[in-house]
């Protein structure tokens, strides 16, 4: 007979057979939000590697970037794609910070969670997977992460259809789970891991930690 699966049920699984997941990557608030911007659409590599050339050029601070034009920032990220665009969205967001905290990404931690989750929101080019990634791992409020990955594991557990709103899907996890940061940093890193190692999108079953409890809804 198959294990019920639930939120927390998958999390202690995960947890117990992977191991903490130490994620997001960032020495900063500062370069925790950049990556969040770098990395959209496109694999964490590239968006590393954009933060290293911005690093080289010592140029991952606001400090540095304050008042530059998106035009010079854009050759220094090609690597992670759509690089005209991220390096808008840059500006947007240094310019957003200069304004709101003084050009602090840390103020943004003493900041009422849905409050910065609304301010990040107004900022050009950041949506809700963006500024939760920010609101979570840069400033540490306890907002669960929403992606393509969370879509397919879980409606592939059977827990979800898959075609929910992000802030339904949101919902689902913060109201079955304690509202900790922490807890949430880990499992947004977990189930990344897992898509990327079992639940792909030709799914690899073999030795996948929640085989026994997935009844791999829309699997072939």
């Amino acid at each position: 007979m198959r294990m019920a699966a639930s939120p927390r049920v998958v999390y202690r699984r995960l947890l117990r057979t992977r191991g903490p997941a130490g994620w997001w990557p960032g020495r900063t608030a500062f370069e925790v939000c950049i990556g969040a911007i770098l990395v959209q659409n496109t694999a964490w590599p590239n968006a590393a590697r954009a933060l290293r050339a911005l690093a080289s050029r010592r140029l991952l601070s606001h400090r540095a970037l304050r008042g530059r034009r998106a035009e010079a920032i854009a050759p220094i990220i090609r690597s992670c794609g759509t690089f005209n665009l991220k390096a808008r969205r840059v500006a947007a967001f240094v310019d957003f910070l200069e304004r709101r905290y003084g050009g602090r990404a840390e103020a943004m931690a003493r900041q009422e969670p849905m409050e910065l989750r609304r301010q990040l929101l107004e900022v050009p080019g950041i949506g809700p997977e963006t500024a939760d990634c920010m609101a979570l791992y840069a400033a540490g409020h306890p907002l669960f992460v929403v992606d393509a990955y969370t879509r397919r594991v879980f409606s592939r557990l059977g827990l979800i259809r898959g075609d929910e709103s992000y802030e339904e899907l949101q919902r689902f996890f913060m109201r079955r789970l304690p509202a900790d940061a922490s807890l949430f940093n880990d499992y947004h890193a977990q189930i990344v891991g897992l898509a990327k190692d079992h639940c792909r999108a030709r799914p690899v079953c073999t030795a996948c930690p929640l085989d026994d409890l997935c009844p791999k809804q829309g699997i072939q």
